[in-house]
């Protein structure tokens, strides 16, 4: 009787065998592989290649075969003979081989160093090839997350002195930035992080512009920040005098430059001889204004432009377009300093650039000035969005 034998269904005498199904290798784990033996290969061969390999004379298979005589026919091929040598006249091991290779050469050397050092010469050598590689960069321990709100706070701070310096007169702006220079340093870091997202840069127009005047032009950027005019067009032979509220030690000049300007000029005083109207002693050929008017007396800045500038000299300004309430009435208020409006280009989305030539004007008193002078809201502050 068969085992387990129940009617009506019946088990087959022998068992089925299933073939076990082969694990295939998916392609992410034989590009990993692959990866991974190329990484090895890469650093087996940098090691070899940094070693200094001893070399050692064989006797080449073709001389063998051609009984006893090399493959070129030149000389004989000498049979190699197996001698057993001493510990003295065993080869170095390769530590104690040298650049050159030769044990002879590194022995060679060590006696001269050697005389050299005895005489009082310095001893100097090639770098050996065994050295250790410099060490790496250090890498930056922050997280992406830790990194995405270390840029957060950086803009945040940007945002708050940029609209401190809008909102505030030069004079408190010059203090902030004396009492923390470090204020200075972290507004320019936030507002060159802006400028990358920006269609054009004014400063990059202006760069692009002045390289075509004369040379030994002289140019006057007011507000230069890290006085990126200069470093252009310097070494092109132009002479550029950079002020900002902060000094670098190089390009910059500090000076508030809605106050004075440490430069020659005056008013007109009415004894001008050659040019009635335009002052005296000016030395300036060309002012640049790019986004610079922040402070709420920036109207001065248009005045000490025109004191300092020589006669026909030109007052070129740039600013943010949300700026303005009145294109028109900006234009005609400068005018009004000594100018003759030459051409604004609108063509920009974010930036309106201006063109100005410097005319002769009469003398003014003080009550006209300060009329003038009280006007700065005709340029709105540029204000952030709260977050």
């Amino acid at each position: 009787m068969t085992l387990f034998d129940v009617p009506g269904w019946s088990v087959p005498d022998e068992p089925v065998r299933v073939k076990p199904k082969k694990r295939k290798r998916t392609s992410k784990q034989n590009f990993d592989k692959v990866q991974s033996a190329t990484v090895t290969l890469e650093r087996l061969m940098e090691q070899l290649a940094a070693s200094p390999a001893a070399e050692t004379t064989r006797s080449d298979p073709k001389e063998e075969k051609s009984g006893g005589v090399s493959a070129d026919g030149d000389r004989p091929a000498k049979k190699r003979r197996r001698v057993k040598k001493n510990k003295s006249q065993q080869s170095p091991t390769p530590t104690a081989i040298q650049e050159d290779g030769t044990h002879e050469a590194s022995r060679k050397k060590r006696k001269k160093d050697k005389r050299k050092e005895s005489s009082g010469e310095k001893v100097t050598g090639t770098p050996s090839p065994l050295k250790s590689r410099p060490p790496p960069e250090p890498r930056s321990t922050l997280t992406s997350l830790q990194h995405g709100m270390k840029q957060s706070l950086d803009g945040a701070r940007f945002r708050w002195i940029n609209e401190k310096l809008y909102k505030s007169d030069s004079a408190h702006a010059h203090a902030m930035m004396r009492e923390d220079p470090a204020v200075f340093d972290d507004y320019h870091k936030g507002f060159r992080r802006q400028v990358e997202s920006w269609p054009s840069n004014p400063v990059s127009h202006y760069i692009s512009a002045l390289s075509s005047y004369p040379p030994r032009t002289v140019i006057a950027d007011l507000g230069c920040g890290d006085a990126a005019l200069a470093r252009a067009l310097i070494p092109k032979g132009y002479t550029v005098m950079s002020f900002d509220l902060v000094a670098d030690h190089s390009f910059v000049v500090d000076a508030d430059i809605f106050d004075r300007l440490p430069l020659p000029g005056s008013e007109p005083d009415g004894d001008e001889v050659k040019n009635p109207g335009q002052g005296h002693a000016q030395v300036v050929n060309v002012v640049v204004c790019a986004l610079s008017l922040m402070g709420t007396n920036w109207p001065n800045c248009i005045r000490e432009a025109w004191r300092i500038l020589r006669p026909n000299g030109e007052l070129k300004i740039a600013e943010v377009a949300s700026r303005f309430t009145n294109v028109q009435q900006f234009q005609s208020f400068v005018e009004s300093f000594g100018f003759k409006h030459k051409s604004t280009d609108d063509s920009n989305t974010h930036f309106k650039i201006f063109e100005f030539e410097k005319t002769s004007r009469k003398p003014r008193g003080e009550k006209d000035w300060n009329k003038l002078l009280t006007r700065g809201d005709m340029l709105k502050p540029c204000e952030y969005k709260r977050r």
